[in-house]
């Protein structure tokens, strides 16, 4: 892998890609001892403010990583198994044959089968991924509405399952992390955002980052504007948001550089024991919400990138904003982007997404940040 990287063409690739259509863009790659962060574009369309590299961000799915490190924090501690069934644990929550079929380890790596509950939650969603039949009119209703983790996961368990308990591929579900937070409730008798924060958060040492107890981002952010595939025009700022809809399954909040010193340490064994990262890393396919079929760990995504070798991370999707973060299996490379708009591709007539520029421009960073 080569060692370096350089400032000017990271800038390039980052204007790059506010030039392709998003407002903004800000990133910080590592490399060894190096570090460079970048910015380009705007956080507030209305004002013309800049984004920076260093403002707080909803970093969406990338709360999963956090939350299987607390849960295999304590499967180091003896406290959880994860090849235990999770009706021993929430016998209430997912009863009978299932609760006895799907274990903990199946929750983390979404193989247990169980249906995402969000196209439930939220009525002008109820036809996706049919995104053709959709429209954002729930994202408007729901800003300020506070769910209950039990009723959205009641609605997943209820949903027909997409699979059997353990078969591959699995199908991504925020219905199983929301399991897991309960399990992590359940066994610590604390709420989930209390023992992530403590016992990952702040062993880890992320001044910027926290999941969020209202519907604001603290200190300073960017505006989160939200397309929903060309459907809200111009995009809309969801940055003022309740995240119960999601909690620590996709609300957290952070900064690139608390993402890759988070990454780095958990790659490094200082957050989980080596056991816990190895069966972290072992990986079974997974479709994802776009379709794809991706190499899913215990919260963490394979990447393998031709002639550069493997990358792990994991990426993140909330309403109007978007983040990636990946490291190299060495743990020497690093990489974390933020993005304020999401949802860009507008659907061709067969209700598609279609390409659009922002995805080879965010490609090419990618690349270039990991691998140039």
């Amino acid at each position: 892998m080569t060692n370096t990287f350089d400032p000017e063409k990271l800038q390039t690739a980052l204007e790059t890609v506010h030039r392709a259509g998003i407002p903004g863009v800000f990133a910080e790659v590592r490399d060894d001892d190096r570090i460079w962060r970048g910015a380009a574009g705007v956080a507030d369309l209305a004002t013309g403010r800049p984004v920076t590299a260093e403002m707080r961000h909803r970093v969406g799915s990338i709360t999963k990583t956090f939350t299987s490190a607390a849960v295999l924090q304590l499967v180091d501690d003896g406290e959880i198994e994860l090849d235990t069934p999770i009706g021993r644990y929430l016998p209430r929550l997912v009863p009978g044959e299932r609760g006895t079929a799907i274990t903990v380890r199946m929750l983390i790596n979404h193989t247990s089968g169980l249906a995402e509950y969000f196209p439930h939650a939220y009525p002008s969603l109820a036809a996706f991924p049919a995104l053709a039949k959709t429209t954002p009119t729930s994202l408007d209703d729901n800003r300020f509405t506070r769910f209950h983790a039990t009723d959205l996961i009641e609605m997943g368990v209820a949903a027909p399952a997409t699979g059997t308990p353990g078969g591959t591929p699995g199908m991504y579900s925020n219905t199983n992390y929301l399991l897991l937070c309960q399990l992590l409730e359940t066994v610590t008798g604390t709420s989930a955002e209390k023992y992530i924060t403590r016992n990952v958060i702040e062993r880890a040492g992320l001044p910027d980052t926290e999941l969020p107890a209202g519907p604001h981002i603290n200190g300073p952010h960017s505006l989160h504007y939200e397309a929903w595939f060309g459907m809200i025009d111009p995009p809309r700022d969801y940055s003022v948001y309740d995240m119960s809809w999601v909690g620590p399954a996709a609300s957290l909040i952070s900064t690139v550089a608390d993402l890759n010193r988070f990454f780095g340490l958990l790659l490094a064994g200082e957050i989980i024991s080596p056991s816990s990262l190895a069966q972290m890393q072992r990986t079974v396919p997974v479709i994802s919400f776009e379709g794809k079929t991706i190499d899913y760990g215990l919260g963490l995504h394979k990447m393998e990138i031709p002639g550069h070798g493997t990358y792990w991370g994991h990426d993140g999707s909330v309403w109007g904003g978007g983040a990636m973060s990946m490291t190299s299996a060495d743990g020497k490379r690093q990489m974390s982007i933020a993005v304020n708009l999401q949802r860009w591709n507008q659907l061709d007539s067969s209700g598609k997404p279609q390409p659009h520029p922002i995805d080879d421009a965010l490609r090419a960073l990618t690349q270039l940040a990991l691998c140039g």
